[in-house]
Parts: C-alpha cells; sequence; structure tokens
C-alpha cells in the first residue's frame, strides 16, 4: 500500500509551508497582516505536522512531531535586514516574492491532502479521511489568504 508515501509528502510539504511561512513573518515584520497571520497560519501547519506523524504509526511510519517554532537561527538576522529595508522599495517586492512562494507552496500542500483524502477512501481508513476532513480546510484557508494579499497588494506595490 503506498498510502505510507503520500503521508510522508505530505508531512515534508506541510513541514515545509510552516518553515515558509515563519520566515514570511520575520522578514516582513513591518507588515503587522503579514507578520502576525503568517505566525498564525504557520501554527496550523505545525498542528498538521504532529496529527500526520501520528496517523504515519499506523503505516509504520516513523514521522517527526517537532516543528521549529521559529525559522531557524538566522531569524534575527531577517528581523535585522527587514528593518534596514523598510524604507526603500525593494520590500514590496520582496513581500510579493514571498507571498508567491507561500501561494504555490499552499496550493501543493492542499493537492497533496486531496489525494491523501482519496487514498483514504480507496483503502477505507475512516481515522485518515476524518484527518483530512479536519485540516485540508484549514490549508484551503492558508491558500485563500496568500491569493487576497497578492491581491490587495500587488496594485500599489507594482503601479508605485
Amino acid at each position: 500500500m503506498k498510502v505510507g508515501l503520500a503521508l510522508r509528502e505530505l508531512h515534508r510539504a506541510e513541514t515545509a509551508l510552516a518553515r515558509d511561512l515563519l520566515k514570511a513573518a520575520d522578514r516582513h515584520r513591518d507588515e503587522p497582516e503579514i507578520h502576525h497571520v503568517a505566525g498564525d497560519l504557520a501554527r496550523w501547519s505545525r498542528d498538521h505536522v504532529r496529527a500526520l506523524a501520528e496517523a504515519g504509526r499506523s503505516y509504520d511510519l516513523d514521522l517527526s512531531t517537532e516543528v521549529p517554532r521559529s525559522s531557524g537561527p538566522l531569524a534575527p538576522v531577517r528581523a535585522a535586514v527587514s528593518e534596514l529595508l523598510s524604507s526603500r522599495p525593494e520590500p514590496g517586492l520582496l513581500l510579493l516574492a514571498d507571498l508567491r512562494r507561500l501561494h504555490r507552496t499552499c496550493a501543493g500542500v492542499s493537492l497533496d491532502w486531496e489525494l491523501l483524502g482519496q487514498s483514504a477512501q480507496a483503502v477505507k481508513d475512516g481515522d485518515l479521511l476524518e484527518l483530512t476532513a479536519r485540516c485540508h480546510p484549514q490549508t484551503l484557508r492558508q491558500l485563500k489568504w496568500t491569493n487576497a494579499m497578492l491581491k490587495q497588494l500587488s496594485p500599489q506595490i507594482l503601479a508605485s
């Protein structure tokens, strides 16, 4: 059964999404909505990682439950650079690039949740199906947020 492969890939993708959201939060401290919401959305992904690790035990997977609570040892450097660049025009372009990257990552994670949900139905794994029903809507909310931020911010950044 290849459900374990889907679990492993989704676990990897959720871990990467949590890390990327935390990096964006650190890098864009001068944008309160980005800073605070990205941190909140990273918590959802951390919760998903832990839940996937637990679900993986049923498929003989040893997935880590550990997800960093910060974006790593470079977090203070990213924050300092963010402060230094806040008065220049380039931060807007960096913000758009980060949001585009986050949006693509969220879309991939959403697709992985869909695949896992379909697999759970095929093998009649009710617990795994319940996990996808609980977590996938949060991933869709992350995707909607990145899309909304791109729509809101891109006109003012690109037209200036």
